[in-house]
């Protein structure tokens, strides 16, 4: 029986904002795995900002994704057929599968194949609190961050994948947790479920003097600590907020990524407040990612790390959904639903 893939490409390169015409649905016919290949058949795809990165070809710290190549992603699934002795039909594995129903794994691409434990946790929750965004939340927080308790750590998209997760583990660390989100609801949701100390509603907020007044009046002993997601008005005056010596984990900077400038515009208060400012990814720390899914598990088995998914219904729907993220009409992790 012939297995038909349907699977989505990066068809054009956009400029500005994405668009439909960027991407392209594929209908092919997915071979039986040779030896040392697995067929995988996609359960969940994880849509992140990173995508909108790699698909334009402006220097980053990874290369442009191809064009008419499926577009890039990770999922989880299960093994259907498999021609490799250390995968067996059944399994359940994460993988970067990619904007498709099935992937054919080989060579090289297996070391990005793990295998995941369904009676933990849902298996869509590896792509989000216990996956790529969580373990970018830890890190961020505790290797660049350092927070000690009694300091102000604040959050921007903090109703994200990743801001979520950040905001949970300062608050078990000690620290009063400002978040920054976008609208009352998203808020509300951050304070009364998450536990943050305050959230700000960037979307009420005109202008810099605003943010300043807004974030003055919540972080009225300053910030030691910034997650940044965003960038733009919300970094700017965070950063003018910020105490000696703080640090800031630059996570993201999703109001740059249609190509809009987002210049600092005071560069000079890093000297000023002799600030620690450091980017990062979390795929270039392995070992890190290896504690970090240890904690955050644990927290998950005790019932205490909450989570929020918005769910795509069927690969047809990936590229809405993505473009809902970059516009942040996604509510917590964005996944499109496979099977």
């Amino acid at each position: 029986m012939t297995i038909v893939n349907r699977r989505i490409v990066l068809a054009s390169r956009p400029v500005g904002a994405p668009g439909h015409d960027n991407f392209r649905l594929e209908s092919v016919a997915v071979p039986a795995p040779a030896h040392g290949e697995v067929l995988i058949r996609n359960h969940w795809l994880s849509l992140d900002p990173y995508m909108r990165g790699r698909m334009s070809t402006s220097k980053s710290y990874a290369d442009p994704h191809p064009l008419d190549a499926v577009m890039l992603g990770g999922t989880v699934g299960e093994i259907v057929a498999s021609g490799h002795d250390g995968f067996a039909v059944g399994d359940t594995v994460l993988a970067f599968g990619g904007w498709q129903e099935y992937s054919l794994v080989a060579g090289e691409a297996l070391r990005m194949v793990h295998r995941v434990d369904p009676k933990l946790a849902p298996l869509q929750r590896y792509l989000g609190a216990l996956g790529m965004p969580g373990m970018t939340a830890w890190y961020g927080l505790h290797r660049i961050i350092e927070p000690k308790a009694g300091e102000t750590v604040v959050v921007s998209a903090a109703s994200g994948a990743v801001g979520i997760v950040v905001g949970q583990l300062a608050k078990r660390a000690g620290c009063r947790v400002i978040g920054i989100a976008g609208g009352p609801e998203k808020c509300a949701y951050v304070t009364d479920e998450l536990g943050f100390d305050a959230c700000l509603d960037h979307k009420a907020l005109r202008d810099a003097q605003d943010f300043d007044e807004a974030l003055g009046a919540v972080a009225s002993a300053g910030v030691d600590g910034c997650f940044e997601n965003v960038g733009g008005l919300v970094f700017e005056g965070t950063l003018r907020r910020m105490n000696a010596f703080g640090r800031v984990a630059v996570c993201g900077m999703i109001a740059a990524y249609n190509g809009e400038p987002v210049p600092l515009r005071d560069p000079t208060v890093i000297l000023r407040s002799r600030l620690k400012v450091q980017g990062f990814i979390i795929s270039e720390n392995p070992a890190d990612m290896a504690e970090a899914f240890r904690e955050l598990a644990a927290i998950h088995i005790q019932g205490q790390l909450k989570y929020r998914e918005s769910i795509a219904e069927g690969i047809e729907s990936a590229p809405e959904a993505f473009f809902g993220l970059l516009q942040g009409r996604n509510f917590g992790k964005q996944l499109v639903h496979l099977v």
